[in-house]
């Protein structure tokens, strides 16, 4: 049996263990998992074809974020990421997003230490464009990393930065190509660090990174751009100014937080052809059991009502909270990917278990009968 018949066989056999037994509270120790519930069944990730509508599509629909294996949060050693990525990799996962940004060029070595022993036809590997890093052997800057790699960075949105960033990536990740590429963090929440209004770097961009990557994939030297944000402004402005393929949307569509996106964003994308990859599906983390909400860890006074009324629902048909999570992020036509980071080997096994269970059709109903998720929100078929 290969390892990935083993793996699933083992997944199905542990879920269906799982699906009568009462909530376990998740431990707050980084790595700790929640319990996968429900019926499970044995079969392969679900996939995309390449090219959707003459779009560039992921391999796979459910990939693996970066951020945990660039030390977000907490740190994790490399032999640990080297695991995690190993183990998605024997489930099925054959999209992997990272970042320079994402513990200052660690993810992104961390991430081909292990993919450059795949061949690169086989897999999906997006990064992203906006920081350059620079050595430095002084006082790192003050960044939410945990003991990252000894880089400063600067921004810089031209043509020139973003051509010396793709090879940057391409160096630091030992691989010979790149397959998506996103403009990063251009966004209103990140003014403070831009150091300036995000329509002044949003302008460098439209002369510089938007015609660049636009001809890398003209080239073939990739295959999509878009934008990497944490919100709609940047994306729906570059619909408007350039031709881009697929964005990645974090911190914007999850099972507590969907109206906006659901509503506004998601259709435009849809309407230029476009496609959606989900970032922060599980809030980083609050969905899967942890009090932290999003990259800052600040909690809503509205999310922990709503995130216990959900889970109350959940309970009642034998689902855990995350993969109810998982499986809404991924309903939306529009949507190719979506991204929940791992920091250890069960975590990512655990994101690829719930993507196998049969949720009922049951709880999606009662969900919107009581007005936790939008009566027009798309769900997953049963």
């Amino acid at each position: 049996m290969n390892a990935r018949r083993h793996f699933l066989s083992a997944a199905a056999a542990g879920t269906a263990a799982l699906a009568s037994s009462p909530l376990l509270a998740q431990s707050a120790a980084p790595g700790s998992v929640l319990p996968t519930r429900g019926t499970a069944h044995a079969h392969p990730l679900a996939t995309n074809s390449p090219r959707a509508a003459g779009r560039y599509r992921p391999h796979t629909r459910l990939g693996l974020g970066g951020v945990a294996v660039g030390n977000g949060f907490a740190p994790a050693t490399d032999a640990q990421s080297e695991q995690t990525l190993a183990a998605a990799y024997a489930a099925g996962v054959r999209y992997f997003d990272t970042s320079p940004w994402y513990g200052l060029g660690l993810s992104e070595r961390r991430y081909g230490h292990h993919l450059h022993n795949h061949p690169a036809r086989d897999y999906t590997l997006s990064t992203k464009v906006g920081r350059l890093l620079t050595a430095t052997a002084g006082a790192l800057p003050d960044t939410m990393w945990k003991e990252p790699s000894p880089f400063d960075y600067r921004y810089d949105y031209s043509a020139d930065g973003v051509r010396r960033s793709v090879e940057d990536s391409l160096n630091r990740l030992g691989v010979a190509q790149l397959d998506v590429v996103f403009i990063h963090d251009l966004s209103p929440d990140n003014e403070k660090d831009l150091g300036m209004p995000w329509e002044q770097r949003f302008a460098e961009a439209a002369k510089g990174a938007m015609p660049a990557l636009t001809k890398m994939r003209e080239e073939g030297v990739i295959k999509a751009w878009g934008f990497g944000v944490n919100r709609p402004e940047p994306a729906l402005r570059a619909l408007q100014e350039a031709d881009p393929d697929i964005f990645l949307l974090a911190c914007q569509y999850s099972l507590l937080d969907h109206d906006a996106a659901l509503h506004d964003t998601f259709p435009a994308i849809a309407r230029h052809g476009a496609s959606v990859v989900v970032g922060a599906p599980l809030l980083a983390g609050y969905l899967a059991g942890r009090d932290r909400y999003l990259y800052d860890g600040t909690v809503p006074e509205w999310a922990p009502k709503k995130r216990a009324a959900v889970q109350a629902i959940c309970d009642r048909h034998g689902v855990d909270l995350r993969t109810a999570a998982l499986q809404f992020a991924d309903a939306p036509e529009v949507v190719s990917a979506v991204i929940p980071g791992a920091r250890t080997a069960g975590q990512v096994q655990a994101n690829v278990a719930s993507m196998s269970v049969a949720v009922p059709p049951g709880l999606w109903a009662e969900l919107k009968a009581a007005g936790l998720i939008a009566a027009d929100a798309p769900v997953p078929a049963g």
